[in-house]
């Protein structure tokens, strides 16, 4: 019998190697392991957050809320950065490499002949360790899809549904009805579904509508309203906060927060918990999660790096940048997944992009610079300047640049995270 890893980094790279295929849609498998491992619920109540973006932003306002109220709260997200820990914490601290060697090991164990993915491991991995934990709330972001993801595994007391847009197209269909249906795959029959956004797809309305789900609507329901530059407010038939503007970068910030606390508001509470109203601003204020409009300056110049990888999220970049205009120029570092939408991403941020750098992603996903630009030519960014890596495009765009110019770094959490180990290294 071969010996089993010890360290967190073998247990990684042990489990990338247990499935034929890096995606398996269903759910046969991971809740027979489940069933093997005797999961409980992952806490008194849980929360799951799907959609096609802003679902990490919203997983963050909903626990650091739950956490100002001094909740015990566990969250589960993904991908990771800059390290596997970042998804699963606990409280707000990372799990640790013990904790998660211990999980692993525990779902090896229980597994028997049954294959399981990389996701998959690490899903029942958090499971674990969120069941031993005596949560009071467990927030958990749902990975591809929604119906046959390894998150909806659990019966959620609450599902959010953040956006519908085209992504994964592969998998989950090239329309959003057919992407809806999917996503609307974690409601659950008389339970609140909190859905994200102004104008949802029909299909995931009539989800909601066949299984008798409480479906919250954003601008329906619910609102959020800027008041000025400061504070906005959240309100629904009951009640009105008046909230600090997140911490997060971005106007789109505004409708993640603002589901996040439809989500809560509509969560009967834990016996013994509450939910204040400083919660709620507090939370608001606190939140946090990198490579969304993540800030930094080098010499003057201000850079900026986001996960955004498809039209949806580019389209909110560029309201972004528009909503922060600057003197000088917008220069973009664009690398990208070969499954992913590139032509839709730059026309997206056309308007606001003053010059192009495309960078290669290894991996067996990525690309290199000329297989982007030979996907870019026609468009606005067909004579970008190329760079092997995102390191050396940044590098090389930021010796470009000069006073009152910004660096925007973006196209995969690959991209951030190169980024973000690049300016980490070059501080």
């Amino acid at each position: 019998m071969t010996a089993l890893p010890t360290t967190l980094s073998d247990w990684l790279v042990f489990i990338e190697r247990q499935h034929p295929a890096t995606i398996d849609m269903g759910l046969e498998r991971v809740r027979t392991v489940a069933s093997a491992l005797q999961l409980g619920v992952p806490a008194q109540r849980t929360i799951t957050v799907g959609g096609t973006n802003g679902k990490g932003s919203t997983v963050a306002f909903v626990e650091a809320i739950a956490r100002a109220a001094g909740w015990k709260v566990g969250a589960y997200t993904s991908p990771h950065l800059l390290r596997y820990n970042e998804r699963v914490r606990i409280n707000g601290e990372e799990a640790s490499d013990d904790a998660l060697v211990a999980a692993f090991s525990a779902v090896e164990a229980a597994r028997g002949e049954t294959t399981l993915t990389y996701f998959e491991y690490g899903t029942l991995a958090a499971l674990y360790l969120f069941t031993q934990a005596g949560l009071d709330l467990a927030v958990l972001e749902v990975g591809l899809g929604g119906r046959l993801d390894a998150v909806n595994l659990i019966d959620a007391d609450v599902a959010v549904i953040t956006t519908v847009d085209i992504d994964h197209a592969d998998w989950l269909g090239d329309d959003r009805e057919s992407i809806g249906r999917e996503k609307a795959g974690i409601l659950r029959g008389w339970k609140p579904a909190v859905l994200g956004e102004i104008d949802p797809p029909s299909s995931v309305l009539r989800r909601a509508y066949l299984i008798g789900a409480n479906a919250i609507r954003a601008g329906s329901d619910y609102f959020n309203e800027p008041l000025d530059a400061q504070t906005w407010a959240w309100r629904d038939v009951a009640v009105r906060l008046e909230l600090p503007m997140p911490s997060l970068a971005g106007p789109v910030q505004l409708a993640n927060a603002g589901a996040a606390i439809a989500a809560l508001r509509s969560l009967e509470l834990p016996p013994g918990r509450s939910l204040p109203r400083s919660a709620y601003a507090e939370g608001i204020a606190a939140a946090q999660i990198a490579a969304r409009l993540q800030h930094f300056e080098r010499d003057g110049i201000s850079v900026l790096v986001d996960v955004g990888h498809n039209p949806q999220a580019a389209t909110a970049l560029a309201r972004a940048l528009q909503a922060e205009p600057v003197s000088g120029r917008t220069l973009a570092v664009y690398a990208a997944l070969q499954d992913k939408d590139a032509v839709g991403v730059v026309q997206a941020l056309g308007e606001v992009v003053s010059a192009w750098t495309v960078a290669g992603l290894e991996g067996p996903r990525g690309q290199d610079a000329a297989a982007l630009a030979a996907r870019l030519a026609g468009t606005v960014a067909a004579d970008a300047a190329r760079a092997d890596s995102v390191a050396d495009a940044l590098a090389q765009v930021l010796a470009q640049a000069g006073p009152g110019d910004r660096v925007l770094v973006f196209g995969s959490f690959h991209t951030a995270a190169e980024a973000l180990a690049w300016l980490k290294t070059a501080a």
